[in-house]
């Protein structure tokens, strides 16, 4: 499938440097590629800081704590409700770079590496992957890791 199938929608609430956005961009196209996403595709991401990742945990998980990436799912259309566009809505993927910033530091890689690797787990997660028990955590991260390496990308998450 070409990347250009798949369209990602930006929404900026903190300042990212461009070369940031478009890499994230690719990144998110590039796991659709490599899960092998046979038609066309849309993903929403929204970039933003601690307090508003905190609020979506707090509202849609019911955790009361800021974390890095969070995925929606979109689900089943509604009847009635097709797409005449033909593009499948797959969902959003929330990402706070205040917190992908310290968990780069911490790890010894780039920002950079570290934002891939969670839109990349994020993306993993619209398409159904979980780590939710051991069997899953494994499939997912061997996934995770496959699309990282074919992107060249060092950043791994913790064990």
């Amino acid at each position: 499938m070409e990347a250009a199938n798949f369209v990602v929608d930006v929404l900026e609430e903190v300042d990212v440097p461009p070369a940031l956005s478009a890499l994230l961009v690719e990144a998110i196209r590039q796991t659709l590629g490599h899960q092998k996403v046979n038609a066309p595709a849309t993903v929403s991401l929204l970039l933003a800081g601690d307090s508003r990742l905190h609020q979506l945990n707090r509202t849609f998980m019911d955790e009361d704590l800021p974390t890095d990436v969070l995925s929606f799912p979109a689900g089943e259309p509604m009847p009635g409700m097709g797409n005449e566009s033909g593009v499948g809505f797959l969902g959003d993927i929330a990402l706070s770079l205040e917190k992908a910033a310290r968990q780069a530091e911490n790890a010894g890689h780039t920002l950079a590496a570290e934002c891939q690797l969670l839109v990349v787990h994020g993306t993993l997660h619209l398409l159904g992957y979980d780590h939710g028990n051991a069997d899953e955590r494994a499939a997912m991260w061997r996934e995770q890791d496959r699309v990282l390496d074919s992107m060249r990308v060092v950043a791994r998450p913790p064990d």
